[in-house]
């Protein structure tokens, strides 16, 4: 975590340790592995564990050469080269905005916080998993990690197939075969006496 923060307590301390063990270091070395593949240069600092990981992208410069390199054309013009805290969280920013443009969904990126303050880094490797994946569907033929997406698959029924579907009764209804009271007994019987 970034040393200008206080030590968090309470609830917060809690939620903390869970964002912490959520953290896969498999998951970042296959990330660490992609990116370098992609841009076909090593990531400047080799140490593998979360607090490595974000010193390697917390300027953001590896993350817009990375979208660049992905997509068909540069999605980010200009990338600051700066170290001042604003300009690298500038570039996370113009980061996350060319994913969005790139097809990523809101729920697979991370707030920008989350990488530059370490406080999430979880969600930064998943929002690297959903760009692979996405990549994939762009049409990028390099190297990827995590899932593809799946395309459309259309189907065309003829009237006489969908008519012989509804006559069938499927088994998600469940059953009636079979099916009868015998051997049903509930409580103690009922003694009739004469």
């Amino acid at each position: 975590m970034s040393d200008v923060r206080a030590k968090k307590s309470g609830l917060s301390a809690d939620i903390q340790k869970k964002l912490d063990a959520k953290y896969n270091v498999d998951q970042e070395k296959q990330c660490r592995e992609w990116i370098e593949a992609v841009l076909g240069e090593s990531l400047p600092d080799q140490e593998v564990g979360k607090n490595h990981f974000q010193s390697c992208l917390k300027d953001g410069q590896i993350l817009c050469r990375l979208i660049n390199a992905l997509s068909p054309s540069p999605l980010i013009s200009k990338i600051n080269t700066q170290t001042m805290a604003f300009k690298q969280m500038e570039n996370i920013e113009k980061f996350l905005n060319a994913c969005k443009k790139f097809g990523l969904q809101d729920g697979d990126l991370f707030q920008t916080a989350d990488l530059y303050e370490c406080q999430n880094m979880s969600q930064v490797v998943v929002a690297l998993y959903s760009l692979s994946s996405v990549s994939q569907k762009q049409g990028y033929a390099g190297p990827s990690i995590g899932v593809k997406l799946s395309t459309s698959n259309k189907r065309t029924f003829t009237e006489e197939q969908l008519n012989q579907g509804k006559a069938v009764i499927g088994l998600q209804m469940g059953t009636n075969q079979g099916a009868s009271q015998a051997g049903m007994n509930i409580g103690k019987t009922r003694a009739i006496m004469d």
